[in-house]
């Protein structure tokens, strides 16, 4: 592991990003370490935003869960680092709005 010591934002600073992607709230969302297996809140992650794009480590043992970036009109997700990533549907609409 590296000694440098680098600042880091919690998972919540992804939200903006992560809005751009996906309709729900990712930052409420569990998932699981693919490297220690411990299951938390995306909002627990330690994000860095000080390359490119932003990286969310895990929280135990600071493996690479998920990577971003933006280059023009594309977006780049890594999601190697998570064996999954639970959202919680309860609160979408059961029925599209009528016409």
């Amino acid at each position: 592991m590296n000694s440098h010591n680098y600042d880091y934002l919690d998972g919540n600073a992804a939200a903006g990003e992560l809005s751009n992607i996906f309709t729900m709230d990712v930052t409420a969302a569990r998932g699981q370490c693919a490297h220690c297996g411990a299951m938390k809140r995306f909002a627990e992650a330690h994000l860095y935003m000080e390359g490119p794009g932003l990286v969310a480590r895990c929280s135990v043992c600071q493996h690479v869960l998920l990577r971003l970036v933006n280059a023009r009109e594309r977006v780049f997700l890594d999601l190697r680092g998570m064996t999954c990533l639970i959202l919680d549907t309860s609160g979408l609409p059961k029925e599209p709005p009528p016409l």
